[in-house]
């Protein structure tokens, strides 16, 4: 058969009694359709392509969450999994995740779930984890069937006003139940979180910031619509000195580090695109006998300490690094971050600093991509537009919650009003 062919297997067609439908008209199975592969390919890549945009790789501009994460929440907040309450094993919730709104299955739910949990990778974790949720230092986590979780309250103020009407509502995969299609966001889950997919023909790569900057930008963008971004990247300070409001200097990472240079961010901000390079933080400690350590605090973003670890050792074998003794890995199974670098005696501690970031990971560039989907469309932001979107989403989900609250008042009023004409007439009732 030609590869520009398709056909249905025999015996599924009217020509092997097979049924031609109730309406008796002729049925298509069991025919060769002539195709051009080149258009059909063309087709079909560009269905799979919107399919990974739009449900799976891209965060929405709104809530700043992919579909998966905001199931998982979702479904987090149907068993009522607020801070306070009982944790619960994860198996229970990605069961349910996969059962009421993403059925694809547990072990693909889970490690998005332990991504939402990770203090090393989120700036505010969207999920209060118990258990083993692997480590920094790279460390897997343990098995759903021992781990539990609830929300945490980033996760509750994402989900606040749910059920008031603030958000478009959709038929989940068996139309059995409704899923909302974004959530209300009172907290700025893009903005402090920033996120990380890989779709089809782009990329995204948010980055995280710090919360009291993003909520003072947002604050100083409803005061004075006209802000520019200038401004916004500066502190305002009152008559004292004393900072009123912060500016948003730029990313900032759970794994701490310094940013060297601030065109990357500039560019950044100002079109969605730039590259910044982001060094980890080190100190010096002196030993007895006039020796010295240099002591990493904090690592790039995304750096695995066993990864930089293994790369200084690997540099030192190389005679890259020299005048080290010694490396010891002496962190906590957390996001802190202790690695010792023993000197030889005599060795110039600024020099080996540098070789760590001339030869090793302790400097990195990161790329900053900022891609959401903005009505379903992706599109390249740059800051003050994400503040603008989030802006605009907040707006329509007040303006329903005040209609919907507005619509309960008014049916509760008619019915008091009836009360009240009932217990007026009580007697000839």
């Amino acid at each position: 058969m030609p590869d520009d062919q398709a056909t249905v297997p025999p015996g599924s067609g009217p020509e092997s009694g097979g049924s031609a439908g109730d309406a008796g008209e002729p049925s298509n199975l069991g025919r060769v359709v002539d195709l051009e592969i080149e258009r059909e390919l063309q087709d079909s890549y560009l269905t799979y392509a919107m399919s990974t945009i739009m449900d799976r790789a891209l965060p929405d501009v709104r809530d700043g969450l992919k579909p998966s994460q905001r199931r998982i929440l979702v479904a987090m907040n149907d068993l009522n999994l607020r801070p306070g309450r009982k944790h619960l094993k994860c198996a229970k919730i990605a069961g349910n995740t996969s059962g009421d709104y993403h059925p694809h299955g547990e072990a693909v739910i889970y490690p998005t779930m332990v991504g939402l949990a990770q203090r090393w990778k989120m700036r505010v974790p969207l999920i209060d984890p118990q258990g083993n949720f692997g480590s920094i230092e790279g460390d897997p986590p343990a098995a759903m069937r021992y781990t539990e979780a609830r929300m945490h309250h980033a996760a509750v103020e994402m989900l606040a006003d749910l059920k008031l009407d603030t958000v478009d509502f959709q038929a989940n995969y068996d139309d059995r139940l409704l899923e909302p299609m974004v959530l209300p966001g009172k907290f700025p889950n893009l903005l402090i979180n920033g996120g990380m997919g890989i779709a089809v023909g782009m990329a995204t790569s948010l980055p995280p910031h710090n919360p009291t900057e993003i909520f003072d930008a947002i604050v100083r963008v409803v005061d004075d619509p006209s802000i520019g971004l200038g401004e916004l990247m500066t502190d305002v300070v009152d008559e004292s000195g004393a900072v009123v409001r912060r500016g948003v200097k730029g990313p900032d990472f759970p794994t701490g580090g310094v940013i060297r240079g601030r065109t990357g961010i500039i560019d950044a901000y100002a079109t969605g695109r730039g590259r910044v390079t982001l060094r980890g933080r080190c100190h010096i400690e002196g030993k007895e006998g006039g020796r010295q350590s240099i002591v990493i605090d904090e690592i790039p973003y995304s750096l695995m300490q066993q990864t930089l670890v293994e790369k200084i050792v690997e540099s030192i074998k190389e005679e890259r690094l020299t005048d080290v003794s010694d490396v010891r890995n002496e962190s906590g199974r957390q996001a802190q971050t202790r690695i010792v670098l023993e000197l030889k005696r005599g060795a110039d501690p600024a020099v080996v600093e540098n070789q760590l970031y001339q030869h090793t990971p302790l400097q990195q560039t990161f790329s900053i991509i900022n891609i959401a989907l903005v009505k379903r469309r992706p599109r390249t932001l740059g800051l003050r537009e994400m503040i603008d979107c989030y802006i605009e989403h907040r707006v329509d989900v007040i303006r329903r919650r005040t209609a919907y609250l507005l619509r309960e008042a008014k049916k509760k009023a008619h019915v008091l009003e009836g009360m009240i004409y009932a217990v007026c007439d009580i007697d000839e009732v």
